[in-house]
């Protein structure tokens, strides 16, 4: 975490105000939750919508933060170090890009509508096997987030894997100017946040936005398969690499093979079989650019190899537990989308060796009003009836996944529900020995209660 004296807070913040005898004494971390004062700590209070947290900062002082930052316009400061800046907010992001500037290490930017998260998982142990890496933990990946992610890196971190969420245009181009990344990945372009958006072109203009504080040295990683990415980057002066399923890409795979374990498969054009303990062929996507961003810093095939198979992922990504009733629960509660939900189940339908294929499918949030039904729908229609055996739905847009699906699946294998508990319930009844449930829906509808339920 950052260590520095009061007074390079004060300049690196853009701040005054600070009384000569507190200039040399020293902070050591830094938090916008009064909850999590340490001593030595850097208060920033944060102004919200419903709270502000000056309220709280004479109160962080008492408790051992070694100064507050402070907005001026704000009356009555509290007794102790306090930094008087224009807004706290902003203070917080200069910061942050200050503490970057002066570490000079290697910054990968990871954005897109579906698997950043799992992307940037992946690159961060990649290149773990050959750098001292750090990586965004948790949803800490906005403009409050990214900052405080920065802060948080001690000073022998030789690369940075940070993830860059959005909702609304503007908010990726303030992260990318902040960050200044070496190499940007957009993994694809989704729905999601159409309903702030508008459209998928919306989504990929504000996507692009990485780009906007990318190093004049750096590359751009992007997901060849997506025309809204190859129109624009046409214009684009500064190096590009592609990735996708066809091999008109720089990466592109061959010869996957879905285990119970995790993915198989090639690059194509290499001899050299890799094995990624992911579930998903579409996450073989995902690792192409992950592997495209550690060969850009140099990692070996060797150490490429080493780092796929040790990968961690972030929870509720497709996790799949075994039950001691030998009940296989894939875990995919954590987020969703149109384009993630069908991986889903097309991961469902490859996984092989099971009695039963059960989906038990939620609402996708943020689709906004015009296109959420047809898209429900559309989900529903994709699901193979030759290999999924039941569908169970929850919420009023999952009863839309069930409607598409009476399409092609015979009605009662699909069983609807607006109460959590009954499809519990249901479920329980209808699971055997050897099945194989899948369970996924955005993060509001909370179904890992569903699979905590069954292991």
């Amino acid at each position: 975490m950052i260590r520095r004296s009061l007074l390079d807070i004060q300049t690196m913040a853009g701040g005054s105000g600070l009384s000569a005898e507190k200039e040399n004494e020293f902070i050591h971390g830094i938090t916008t939750d009064s909850r999590k004062i340490e001593a030595g700590t850097l208060f920033i209070p944060i102004v919200g919508e419903n709270f502000d947290g000056h309220e709280f900062a004479g109160k962080a002082l008492q408790e051992g933060a070694a100064a507050t930052l402070w907005d001026r316009s704000k009356p009555n400061p509290p007794a102790g170090a306090v930094i008087l800046v224009e807004d706290t907010l902003k203070a917080l992001q200069k910061l942050a890009s200050s503490y970057l500037e002066q570490l000079q290490l290697k910054v990968i930017g990871v954005t897109g509508s579906n698997g950043k998260t799992t992307t940037k998982d992946m690159v961060a142990s990649l290149l773990s096997t050959t750098y001292k890496v750090h990586k965004t933990k948790g949803n800490f990946n906005n403009h409050i987030g990214l900052p405080l992610t920065i802060l948080s890196m001690t000073e022998d971190v030789e690369v940075a894997v940070l993830e860059m969420g959005m909702s609304n245009r503007g908010e990726i181009e303030l992260l990318s100017n902040l960050a200044k990344p070496d190499a940007a990945i957009i993994t694809n372009i989704g729905e999601s946040h159409l309903m702030n958006l508008g459209s998928r072109e919306g989504i990929a203009e504000a996507k692009l936005e990485i780009v906007s504080g990318l190093k004049p040295d750096g590359v751009l990683i992007y997901d060849g398969e997506e025309p809204l990415l190859n129109e624009r980057i046409q214009s684009y002066s500064f190096k590009t690499i592609s990735f996708g399923g066809s091999k008109r890409n720089a990466y592109s795979p061959s010869e996957i093979q879905q285990t119970e374990n995790g993915t198989f498969f090639k690059i194509s054009g290499r001899e050299e079989k890799l094995f990624l303990p992911v579930l998903g062929k579409h996450n073989v996507n995902n690792a192409l650019a992950a592997i495209a961003a550690a060969e850009f810093l140099g990692v070996t095939q060797e150490k490429i190899s080493e780092g796929l198979k040790a990968i961690q992922m972030t929870g509720m990504r497709l996790e799949l537990t075994k039950t001691k009733e030998n009940l296989a629960v894939i875990n995919d509660a954590y987020n969703a989308s149109p384009t993630s939900m069908k991986a889903a189940i097309r991961l469902a339908c490859d996984m092989q060796g099971y009695n039963q294929k059960i989906l038990v499918l939620g609402d996708i949030l943020e689709l906004g009003d015009e296109m959420q039904v047809k898209f429900h729908q559309e989900v529903g229609e994709s699901i193979d009836s030759k290999e999924i055996d039941y569908l169970f739905t929850f919420g009023k847009l999952g009863a839309e996944i069930a409607a598409g699906a009476h399409k092609k699946m015979d009605s009662s294998l699909i069983h609807v529900y607006q109460d959590k508990q009954e499809l519990v319930n249901h479920l329980k009844q209808t699971v055997k020995s050897g099945d194989l449930v899948l369970v996924k829906a955005s993060r509001g509808m909370k179904l890992e209660e569903v699979v905590n339920a069954l292991v």
